[in-house]
């Protein structure tokens, strides 16, 4: 979707197969001013099959299969949220049950950003803005889906938001003061945030533990398997320099959110990987065994995910998807075994098919994810 002077969108076909045709976009050509403020859209596929597009302050439900929009959404007010004006974005964890209702709620997450003319400022002016500081989410299945706004502890442009297996979000990386480009931000905001979807608003964010590496400008954030959560980049040169402000980094970091703390350890589920299927269709009901040390087992304290591996740049992780599986029973086996009876995801506009990261979840910390095949 869109690009430099590519007001358009286009499909990846099945391999072998070439796309000649391009879509007009009228979200894009609507939403490009003089600072563009529109590169790198986020697109999250919705649970009805249709497509979540947001771009600089507007977004639409598009229809993959008549390419119509089905739905306009309220702008977003206070600034730009693509690029240059780069926002963090997220699809926050899909909730599954048992038995779904006709209409499944996905709830989109937009934090930070920068004003309308923050690259003109700082590119021209060398003025270098306070980034946003709040944090807006819309119900887009909602009957009158309004955006829900929020402040952050700090500002922040160019962050990345990444889902972890428990549910939370972090948000991490970018800066306080500027907008994407080539240094065009000052101020690296070294402090993550933890946000927590299912807090009342004013609880729901953590500040946690700095880092002492400035991740500006093209730098990522990905989950890992075993929970931890790779950083790297930040690159504001147009090349590798080391003589400068921020210099190109080239060193990566792992950074553990809190359930990874050596004191909840003995809460820490162990798939068993044999007893566990590699293959599961859609609504599928499947086991999944765990070892944990713990008496109090139950439906109430367990969670099973499944995340969808993303692919992360300038601030926008495609693909990322986490869904919270339904649960019909968890049974005590032998020892410190457990069998988790949950029921796959119900279709492709849910769980797209390909490969995800299974995690057992005991009262928010999650054992080490397991490769997992929808089909």
């Amino acid at each position: 979707v869109g690009g430099r002077q590519a007001l358009n969108y286009e499909y990846i076909l099945p391999e072998g197969i070439d796309n000649k045709k391009l879509y007009d976009s009228h979200l894009l050509k609507q939403t490009t001013d003089p600072e563009e403020n529109n590169l790198y859209p986020f697109v999250w596929l919705n649970t009805d099959g249709n497509l979540f597009m947001f771009a600089n302050n507007r977004s639409i439900l598009l229809s993959p299969k008549t390419n119509k929009v089905i739905k306009e959404f309220p702008p977003l007010p206070g600034g730009a949220r693509n690029y240059p004006g780069s926002a963090s974005s997220a699809l926050l964890p899909i909730r599954l049950y048992v038995k779904n209702p006709p209409v499944i709620p996905a709830d989109v997450l937009i934090c930070g950003g920068a004003r309308q003319d923050a690259y003109f400022r700082a590119d021209r002016l060398k003025l270098y803005d306070a980034a946003l500081n709040d944090c807006a989410r819309l119900s887009i299945n909602g009957k009158m889906p309004a955006w829900k706004i929020e402040n952050m502890p700090m500002p922040r442009v160019m962050s990345d938001a990444v889902v972890l297996p428990n549910g939370e979000v972090l948000i991490i990386n970018g800066a306080k003061h500027g907008a994407s480009g080539w240094g065009l931000a000052k101020d690296p905001n070294f402090s993550p945030l933890l946000y927590t979807p299912n807090k009342p608003i004013g609880k729901r964010f953590k500040e946690l533990a700095a880092s002492t590496i400035p991740r500006m400008y093209h730098s990522i954030a990905i989950a890992l398997p075993d929970g931890k959560v790779l950083i790297g980049g930040s690159n504001t040169n147009d090349g590798y320099r080391y003589d400068v402000e921020y210099p190109t980094e080239l060193r990566i970091e792992k950074f553990s959110p809190p359930y990874l703390d050596p004191a909840l350890a003995n809460m820490r589920p162990k798939i068993v990987n044999t007893d566990t299927p590699k293959q599961i269709k859609y609504g599928q009901m499947f086991n999944v065994k765990i070892e944990l040390k713990q008496a109090n087992v139950a439906k109430e304290n367990v969670m099973v995910t499944m995340l969808a591996p993303p692919f992360t740049t300038h601030a926008v992780s495609m693909n990322m998807r986490l869904l919270l599986l339904g649960i019909s029973d968890v049974k005590k086996e032998n020892g410190d075994f457990h069998q988790i009876q949950a029921v796959a995801p119900p279709s492709g506009n849910v769980a797209p098919p390909g490969y995800y990261l299974l995690y057992a979840v005991y009262n928010g910390v999650p054992s080490v994810g397991e490769w997992i095949q929808i089909l």
